[in-house]
């Protein structure tokens, strides 16, 4: 083979793959889109459920303003309905107890720091000696 065949070929060989490679993508990312559209639809779908009309507003505001907190309260609250631990539609207050409960587990403890002041006085008065 001479090189402007082989140039040729090489040419054709990356175009077929670039090609190959590009439409795979294109499909893949129109299958994960819509693959995610689903889910969101499902997951609505449970929460207008579970939740009523109030208590709704109240998970999107929190959504607003926390998004890792309000997402973090929509998956315990979409795995309660899963297994069965919520039997009815939970109202505002519902979801306010909720809330409280999920904070009171999120704040750590407070620490304390005691400083003993006497040592503190004795140890400044050892280095002016």
């Amino acid at each position: 083979m001479s090189d402007p065949e082989l140039e040729e070929i090489r040419r054709k060989r990356l175009a077929e793959l670039q090609a190959n490679y590009g439409g795979g993508s294109q499909e893949n990312q129109k299958a994960m889109e819509e693959k995610k559209r689903e889910t969101e639809d499902m997951k609505n779908s449970i929460l207008s459920q579970i939740l009523d009309q109030q208590a709704r507003a109240r998970l999107n505001t929190l959504m607003l303003g926390k998004p890792e907190k309000g997402q973090m309260v929509e998956n315990m609250l979409l795995r309660m309905a899963q297994t069965g631990q919520i039997r009815g539609r939970l109202g505002e207050n519902d979801l306010i107890k909720l809330l409280e409960s999920v904070n009171q587990q999120l704040q750590p403890k407070a620490t304390t720091v005691k400083f003993d002041r006497r040592r503190a006085a004795l140890d400044d008065s050892d280095d002016d000696l």
